[in-house]
């Protein structure tokens, strides 16, 4: 056996064992984790939409990936310079046929990216005139104002005629609490600086504005969220000194316990004498760790500056 024979051999057998190795390692992944090639478990068919184009995008990358990995192997691995050798090769040049193809073959890519992009984009914002629940959420440096303004198609109201609200402060992370199953509006509007509204197990981002509607910003989206849960919501836009505190809760609660936590909003507490605030109104519900009364994804800061020790 030749030494070229040898060193060719050798370099299959590093390949071979590296497929092994990933083969292996893939093993302890599902399916469903393999197709969604690191992509996060959303909760919300909108989230769905995302990873779908997503492993389709990246197979598609994989599979031009793997051709273009070839035709550049292939004269390498069988068109190597041979001892002895002295003529030059064969030159191919102005190939109109070849030309035409290798420029064709990615505009195709491009185009149909395009395609399945701009389809999924539509899905992800498309509305209905008639959502289920609307919801406002004003951000202001550094906290967010949650708000009802439709709920089976009334606006629920305090005892006052007021509308239910929900506002943060550094003490208590606010809780924005949503249905699940159901279709949802986001309302967004900033009172100061740009935001971003921002849940990551939605996989969705929207930049809060001051005054939408003077800037022909779109300030609404709508989901539907798949299962109850708690999910940590953050700004997602510099705005500030405290920005990196300005978070959030979304708790998704069933159907019918929602309507309940609603009705509660909107009566008088017996104790306190005022309105159910929201951690009162999950306290009187019996639904669990669903029910918490305050956040458990994320909890609240110190503005003090006093109170912190220095670390070097």
């Amino acid at each position: 056996m030749s030494q070229e024979e040898r060193s060719r051999k050798r370099r299959l057998a590093k390949v071979v064992g590296l497929v092994g190795l990933v083969a292996f390692a893939a093993t302890g992944c599902s399916t469903d984790e393999v197709l969604r090639f690191g992509w996060p478990e959303g909760v919300t068919p909108q989230a769905d939409d995302m990873r779908a184009l997503w492993t389709g995008s990246v197979i598609a990358s994989l599979i031009v990936g793997v051709f273009t990995w070839g035709l550049m192997l292939w004269p390498v691995a069988f068109h190597r310079k041979k001892p002895g050798d002295t003529a030059l090769p064969r030159q191919t040049q102005y190939n109109n046929v070849l030309e035409a193809v290798y420029t064709g073959i990615p505009v195709i890519i491009v185009v149909v990216l395009f395609v399945f992009t701009a389809s999924t984009e539509n899905r992800v914002l498309a509305e209905t005139d008639k959502p289920d629940v609307k919801v406002e959420a004003l951000a202001f440096q550094w906290n967010w104002d949650f708000s009802y303004k439709q709920v089976g198609g009334s606006t629920p109201k305090t005892p006052d005629g007021g509308e239910i609200h929900t506002v943060g402060s550094t003490r208590e992370i606010p809780l924005l609490v949503l249905p699940a199953g159901r279709t949802i509006e986001y309302q967004l509007r900033s009172r100061d600086v740009i935001h971003s509204f921002y849940v990551p197990e939605m996989h969705f981002k929207r930049d809060v504005f001051p005054y939408p509607e003077k800037n022909n910003q779109d300030n609404t989206f709508q989901n539907k969220i798949d299962r109850p849960g708690s999910f940590v919501g953050r700004c997602a836009e510099l705005c500030g000194s405290y920005h990196a505190f300005m978070n959030f809760e979304v708790r998704a609660l069933p159907g019918e316990q929602f309507d309940q936590f609603v009705r509660l909003r909107t009566q008088i507490n017996p104790t306190s004498g005022k309105t159910y605030t929201t951690a009162e109104a999950l306290s009187q519900m019996n639904c669990g760790q669903l029910c918490t009364p305050y956040a458990v994804t994320t909890s609240p800061f110190n503005p003090d500056r006093t109170a912190r020790t220095a670390s070097g």
